[in-house]
């Protein structure tokens, strides 16, 4: 049985990419997925004189530690103006004052959605641009667009989307099982 940690990179109660997480990691076979909220981890904002007067947060300590404990990531990031939601930034930042190899070369499954037609593609070009030099192995890559038509209870409602997606999870599935 294989771990899987499913996160947004968002702390919308509501968030349309933690739905998104969540049913990804609930499709692989023989695991079992510990699902993360970034409400549950919260930090102070990130500055080199807080960390200088006051240390790093345990939290970020005891996130960084399931990400290392996990066989499998998947996170879905929120784009906000482009760019990472600060909620999720700042977490990140945290965790590379830990290890600038944060994501310890577990595979991961990165994704987007957004209720509008480029379903976070920019955050995500942003991330695959960044992670692997974090120590991220990204295996998988999918952008979910126009969520709230193309996302329901039973999964991803266009077929070439979900055909996509399906391609994807097999590579995600398949780097965890290696």
């Amino acid at each position: 049985m294989k771990n899987i940690i499913a996160f947004a990179g968002s702390n919308s109660k509501v968030s349309i990419n933690k739905q998104l997480a969540v049913f990804t990691a609930e499709q692989v076979v023989d695991s079992k997925t510990e699902v993360l909220d970034l409400n549950d981890f919260s930090l102070p904002l990130y500055g080199i004189d807080y960390e200088i007067e006051h240390g790093i947060p345990e939290v970020a300590t005891q996130f960084l530690d399931k990400i290392k404990l996990a066989d499998g990531i998947v996170l879905s990031l929120a784009e906000h103006n482009g760019a990472y939601a600060t909620v999720f930034k700042n977490l990140f930042d945290w965790m590379s004052r830990i290890d600038g190899k944060l994501w310890s070369n577990v595979p991961m499954f990165l994704m987007a959605t957004s209720p509008g037609a480029r379903g976070g593609a920019t955050v995500l070009d942003i991330a695959m641009g960044r992670f692997p030099f974090m120590g991220g192995n990204v295996v998988a890559v999918f952008s979910l667009p126009s969520f709230n038509d193309n996302f329901s209870e039973n999964g991803i409602a266009d077929p070439i989307l979900k055909q996509n997606f399906e391609a994807e999870l097999a590579k995600f599935s398949q780097a965890i099982f290696q």
